[in-house]
């Protein structure tokens, strides 16, 4: 046998390898979907949709599984951590993609990344020492309000923080596929650097920007450790971003292991992840998507 015949014989292999490879991905991904679905059915088929999602009642011992204060709680300290992110990671993407210098931008890179991958027991460490002290003492007083610290907005600063990076590093690759030429384009007919970062780059960008706070929102709904440590966990329906509130991964994080000898309280939980599962990942195909149709739109 002659080396091409190995060689062709190699890459045929190799992407049957490939194949295989991504068949499995998918099938693990659809086996996770069962599973969950099979673990959950039960209380699925004991109650009603409107009695598991639009009731807060949360008794297991009395068969009462209301999942709206969590599902509540897991929206208001979404929404406070991505209201705080979006605007300091995009001015930060616009510094580092279109006015800091290859020295700068080859400092904060690395810190960017070194803050993607701090575990996130750490944030929930720093966030009880740091942020639960600072809305307690400070903050709450400041604005007439009482709070213990753990509550919906010291999770929502956390959380904030730790998608940053995320959204940081998506947005900056996106602002760098915007092509240089509408840039030039732009300088040339008068208008100064922040006239086309304005009007020219970010309009392009939009979607991808977009896309890239899709995936923040992705990793913050789905975050578990942080939020559980400084949250508060209080399972009611927070009125204020001082009150504690009780999200989805913390619930399953406390409960599961425990007291599974009350009817039907492993299967709800098991629905709670069914739902967290369900959002994260519509969440990212829905950015995948974003990202392939400015793809498209770039290239036309």
């Amino acid at each position: 046998m002659d080396r091409d015949s190995i060689r062709k014989g190699l890459d045929r292999w190799g992407r049957c390898g490939m194949v295989v490879a991504a068949v499995l991905c998918i099938l693990l991904l659809l086996l996770m979907v069962l599973g969950l679905l099979w673990k959950s059915w039960p209380i699925l088929e004991s109650h009603s949709l409107a009695g598991l999602f639009l009731s807060s009642v949360w008794k297991p011992h009395g068969g009462q599984f209301g999942f709206l204060a969590f599902i509540v709680g897991s929206l208001c300290i979404t929404g406070v951590a991505v209201l705080l992110a979006m605007p300091v990671s995009l001015l930060t993407t616009i510094y580092l993609s279109e006015y800091a210098g290859r020295r700068i931008r080859a400092v904060m890179s690395p810190l960017i990344d070194l803050l993607a991958g701090i575990p996130s027991v750490v944030y929930g460490v720093w966030g009880v020492l740091v942020v639960v002290p600072l809305v307690k003492d400070y903050l709450a007083p400041l604005l007439g309000r009482f709070s213990s610290g753990y509550c919906v907005l010291s999770a929502g600063v956390v959380l904030a923080i730790m998608i940053l990076p995320i959204i940081i590093h998506v947005g900056t690759d996106v602002l760098k596929s915007v092509p240089q030429g509408l840039r030039e384009a732009s300088l040339s007919l008068g208008a100064n650097r922040w006239e086309t970062v304005k009007h020219v780059v970010l309009r392009r960008a939009a979607p991808g920007l977009l896309a890239a706070n899709v995936l923040g929102v992705s990793r913050a709904f789905g975050e578990t450790m942080a939020v559980l440590m400084v949250a508060g966990n209080v399972a009611v329906i927070p009125k204020s971003a001082f009150d504690p509130a009780y999200p989805l991964p913390a619930l399953i994080a406390n409960n599961y292991g425990e007291m599974m000898s009350i009817p039907q309280y492993d299967s709800a939980l098991m629905l709670a992840a069914l739902m967290l599962f369900v959002v994260v990942l519509g969440f990212n195909l829905l950015s995948r998507w974003v990202f392939s149709r400015m793809e498209l739109h770039i290239s036309g």
